[in-house]
């Protein structure tokens, strides 16, 4: 698996860092060269006299050489970089026989947590774990102001009541209404959602079935995020999601701070859970977010794919199956 962006982002930090260096090596030898053959100005100049101001300015140079500037690429490397870690993890008494997958992602020290990792890498339909990327599009566009923004209620008796009426963005996103993010997808605009999709590293990216397919009887109730062209794996998931929260996204801090609020589950013995579930119609089911130690996040997605078990196979278990996992 190749190295996370967070790390490459560091190293090139680092390498920027030592071209300064290296450059600044240079001048100085040029400098030193130009004292030696009396091309610098000033009192002595070409005559090997030196004025008591030279002679502190070259007590003062930096010892700038090769081995030092491969010395300081070695210890910067090295201090910046946390070696990245894998680590096969048996999550099968949370699972119970229930076909799917999970993975931990730690940025702190670049470490994952696979429980069947090939499923960990196969792209699917994201569902409604994709309203977490709706709404902060929405923020980030203006579409929505906060928490408390509403969308109109168009009169149409849905099948879950908690969506006839007026909604806020914290309503919306706790009940998962579909027309609510269909609004502010529409609003958002093809063009820009290709265009933040692709900075986010997003799945496969993919919106070319703008108004999605038939999971639901009605127009505002489908997308291309339920069960149609966008998909992506459980790892990129959690990628995505490190990626906002860990500073590595465009997004500002009030966004992020407005989704994480919306994003909060029930804590209990004092585990904090942030997320978002996602279900399919055929025993597909998500849950992807991620948990808050002190200063550190660990985030993760637990995804769902048992044809056999429809009733059984949701987000709602997903979510069960992550605070299990997430409590070890």
């Amino acid at each position: 698996m190749n190295t996370g962006s967070y790390t490459g982002l560091r190293f090139i930090g680092c390498f920027l860092f030592l071209l300064c260096i290296i450059s600044m090596s240079g001048c100085v030898g040029k400098a030193e060269q130009a004292q030696e053959t009396g091309v610098l100005s000033g009192k002595g100049a070409g005559t090997g006299e030196e004025t008591a101001a030279g002679q502190q300015e070259n007590e003062e140079k930096p010892d700038i050489t090769e081995e030092s500037v491969k010395e300081s690429l070695s210890e910067a490397v090295s201090i910046d970089i946390a070696e990245e870690k894998e680590v096969d993890a048996d999550y099968s008494q949370a699972f119970q026989g229930i076909n799917g997958c999970a993975v931990v992602y730690v940025p702190e020290d670049n470490s994952s947590y696979f429980y069947n990792k090939e499923m960990c890498m196969e792209q699917a339909s994201p569902y409604s774990t994709f309203k977490i990327i709706s709404a902060l599009m929405g923020l980030h566009n203006g579409v929505i102001a906060d928490e408390t923004s509403a969308m109109e209620y168009n009169g149409t008796q849905y099948y879950n009541s908690a969506w006839n009426k007026d909604l806020s963005l914290r309503e919306a996103f706790q009940t998962s209404c579909i027309w609510y993010f269909r609004q502010v997808i529409d609003a958002v605009g093809s063009a820009e959602v290709k265009k933040e999709l692709e900075e986010l590293q997003y799945g496969n990216r993919d919106i070319t079935e703008w108004e999605g397919g038939d999971v639901n009887p009605l127009p505002e109730l489908n997308g291309f995020w339920l069960d149609s062209s966008l998909r992506i794996s459980p790892w990129e998931q959690v990628q995505v999601l490190a990626r906002i929260f860990e500073g590595g996204s465009s997004y500002t801090k009030e966004e992020t701070q407005i989704l994480r609020s919306i994003m909060q589950n029930d804590t209990e013995n004092g585990l904090i859970l942030y997320g978002k579930t996602g279900t399919g119609p055929d025993g597909e089911g998500w849950f992807v977010g991620f948990v808050q130690n002190g200063e550190q996040n660990k985030y993760f997605a637990v995804y769902l794919n048992d044809s056999g078990n429809p009733e059984t196979a949701n987000g709602k278990k997903a979510k069960e199956i992550a605070e299990i996992i997430m409590r070890e």
